[in-house]
């Protein structure tokens, strides 16, 4: 079967389509970018937010990993390379394999944190953190910080679909409502969500333990949200109190 991507007049199509898709009912009115094709957005940007988290996690001491702070980060950018080389630049080829190794890549990303928290939430509870404020509040940002790129890069990835499903408007109907969504500014008619926006979705969400400006309205992104703030709000309570009792003590 023939890659639908591979047709030399599918650029030139889509084009069309997304300029009569923006005009609406014959131009009375503008169809906003997030229910219109548009064209995909650029991969770096979440590439980027991987690799910080990656050197997060090799930052963090052997006792908070699973057998080796090596093991997982490696397999998480084999995986971040081979989406570079076989993905395109711009992220709308609809691709079972593509998606598949996305979805695995911030897995292995948030199962490494998992478990990195929870080797630091049980250091804490039976006293074996160490006697040092300094090294365990570096820990605990490290862990904190890629809790926020992990948890933005699900959204990122599930919001509509993905990425390549939001830039070929498969679905009217939004997992997260942004503010520009409501907007009837004509100049937010060209607006849609980017990796930037889930960013922002992610760490207001870890440092507020609640929605702020943007609202999910899935059943699966509220549970999501839900066990990001359990798990910002553990890791920050547990982290601080235990420094304090350390430079207290």
């Amino acid at each position: 079967m023939s890659d639908p991507s591979a047709d030399p007049h599918r650029h030139a199509l889509d084009a069309i389509r997304r300029e009569l898709d923006r005009l609406g009912d014959g131009g009375r009115r503008v169809v906003p970018a997030w229910k219109r094709v548009t064209p995909g957005e650029h991969r770096w940007p979440a590439a980027v937010a991987i690799v910080v988290a990656i050197g997060l996690q090799l930052l963090l001491p052997d006792q908070l990993t699973l057998v080796s702070r090596w093991l997982l980060p490696s397999l998480e950018l084999v995986v971040l390379v081979v989406l570079a080389v076989t993905g395109p630049a711009r992220m709308d080829r609809e691709s079972a394999l593509l998606r598949g190794l996305g979805l695995t890549l911030v897995g292995l990303l948030s199962v490494a944190n998992a478990v990195s928290a929870g080797l630091l939430v049980t250091a804490i509870l039976d006293g074996t953190s160490g006697g040092s404020a300094a090294p365990l509040l570096a820990s605990g940002a490290a862990i904190w910080l890629t809790n926020i790129i992990a948890f933005a890069v699900w959204y990122w990835q599930l919001d509509r679909g993905g990425p390549a499903a939001r830039a070929h408007g498969r679905r009217p109907t939004a997992d997260f409502l942004f503010v520009q969504m409501q907007s009837t500014d004509p100049h937010d008619a060209d607006w849609e969500p980017r990796f930037a926006d889930y960013l922002y979705l992610s760490f207001t969400n870890a440092t507020a333990f609640s929605p702020t400006d943007v609202m999910p309205l899935s059943r699966w992104a509220k549970m999501l949200m839900l066990v990001q703030a359990l798990v910002s709000l553990v890791t920050i309570a547990l982290v601080v109190s235990r420094a304090v009792n350390v430079l207290g003590g």
